[in-house]
């Protein structure tokens, strides 16, 4: 940016809502932080129960509300693509991308899991020791890089505004 350039505010004019502010407030994406955040403390719960104890306490929420996040989640990714497409070689749009791409093959293994889960009629389902661990990973990158995307995009935007 050469000296006499203006610089880019994060408003339009002065007075103008903060655009970013007003869609982190937006229902879909309260909904989809809120069905994400459920979904990540019941996987853990999950995981530590099975781990502590040999029990799976909670499963048929997680698979209901992972089918929801996954509707949710399709619906938010493609009106945030189409506001922020094409792909840009900065922090904030890589980490976005391995956020997405995290949370996408974790949605995937968890659909895998959660028909075997349908499909068994016990209590203990067959569940694949691969596809359970990938799933578990996955998961944890996701947490990971959604937060660091989130972070790198306010610090972009904060320096912006100086």
């Amino acid at each position: 940016m050469s000296a006499g350039a203006p610089r880019l505010t994060v408003a339009a004019r002065p007075g103008a809502a903060n655009p970013r502010s007003a869609r982190l407030r937006a229902p879909l994406l309260v909904t989809l932080w809120a069905t994400l955040g459920i979904e990540a403390i019941g996987g853990l719960v999950i995981f530590c129960a099975r781990l502590i104890a040999g029990t799976s306490p909670g499963v048929t929420l997680h698979v209901v509300l992972g089918l929801a996040l996954t509707f949710v989640y399709a619906a938010y990714q493609w009106g945030h693509w189409s506001r922020v497409a094409p792909l840009r070689a900065r922090l904030d749009y890589v980490i976005g991308l391995i956020a997405a791409l995290s949370l996408a093959v974790t949605q995937a293994t968890g659909l895998l899991l959660g028909w075997i889960w349908w499909r068994a009629a016990s209590a203990a389902p067959p569940y694949p020791s691969l596809l359970s661990a990938f799933h578990n990973i996955m998961s944890m990158l996701v947490l990971t890089f959604v937060g660091a995307h989130l972070g790198a995009v306010l610090v972009r935007d904060r320096q912006r505004a100086h």
